[in-house]
């Protein structure tokens, strides 16, 4: 565990240096807002379209591995949301809760650091689970809130859903690289050049993003959100496995669903909160919190699935 804590360090160790400067004020909120969107239109974009391009994509679907994420994920959902609607939350307030138990930073920290971590043979897997995240889980949540803001699901509800997944430069980014490995098509060497050196400041910039994000948003609310961080990165992945094991999912792409499962809360959930107005306070710490603890929680996550 030693051995990986050690490798896992410097991605942490960017996220904590990317902290002290947007605590101390070196780096403002409106430098975290413009370095956020850079990395997010254009380095990460390039990172994923390089990698996508890589892929074959005739091997590329398991649909016991979709299973296996989705019912994994969905359990720990419909248990976050059933605890919060008990307590007395409404509907749209606990689907946001549930949201964050599951949908992790898998594109800001789990594509860049995994991919070194778990090797080559985990890209794919990362570039499903964060496809499902995207599409599934966030389509999933604004249905909810839409829903009940109006009653019912409408089809009208749809059309803005798609305008938002058709614009995500994510989605985009691994769908083309997609099409262009389908298609057998040569990547020229100055197009995959120009892809390397845009997509090489990702893991940097992203990294860094995401500790300089934490320093300017609130840590209110602990306790709440510590049962949140803990569901994140202790119950997701250990559903998620369960699920794994019992659809047989080959080894290597359950570890790193397994692994993609225990990242810390993603950024964007936030974001949702934020637009939305629902539980904003334990979203926010639920983030730092669990980014401070998936530090340890990581690389133990990493060593069992190393052990088997």
């Amino acid at each position: 565990m030693l051995a990986i804590f050690v490798q896992t360090l410097p991605f942490f160790a960017l996220i904590g240096t990317g902290w002290l400067a947007g605590w101390r004020g070196f780096f403002p909120a409106d430098a975290t807002v413009w370095l956020t969107r850079f990395v997010f239109y254009f380095a990460l974009s390039a990172m994923l379209l390089r990698l996508a391009m890589g892929l074959d994509i005739a091997g590329l679907f398991d649909w016991r591995f979709v299973t296996a994420y989705l019912a994994g994920s969905l359990a720990v959902w419909a248990a976050v949301i059933g605890l919060a609607r008990a307590r007395g939350a409404p509907v749209p307030e606990a689907a946001m809760l549930a949201h964050a138990a599951i949908v992790g930073n898998t594109g800001f920290l789990g594509v860049p650091m995994l991919a070194v971590l778990l090797g080559p043979a985990s890209i794919a897997p990362l570039l499903i689970v964060l496809t499902l995240d995207m599409v599934v889980f966030s389509t999933l949540i604004t249905l909810i809130v839409a829903a009940a803001g109006h009653g019912r699901i409408a089809p009208g509800m749809f059309a803005p859903i798609l305008r938002g997944l058709a614009a995500n430069p994510m989605i985009v980014s691994v769908l083309a690289g997609l099409a262009w490995s389908g298609l057998r098509l040569p990547v020229p060497q100055a197009v995959d050049a120009f892809l390397a050196l845009l997509g090489g400041a990702a893991t940097p910039g992203a990294l860094f993003a995401i500790g300089a994000s934490l320093a300017i948003r609130p840590a209110r609310r602990p306790v709440p959100a510590l049962s949140l961080s803990l569901a994140k990165l202790v119950l997701h992945p250990a559903a998620v496995g369960a699920a794994a094991m019992a659809l047989s999912v080959d080894p290597v792409p359950a570890g790193v669903m397994v692994a993609a499962a225990a990242l810390p809360v993603a950024g964007n959930v936030y974001m949702l909160a934020d637009h939305f107005s629902l539980a904003v306070e334990r979203v926010s710490a639920a983030i730092l919190f669990s980014t401070a603890l998936s530090i340890l929680t990581v690389p133990i996550v990493i060593t069992l699935i190393a052990k088997g």
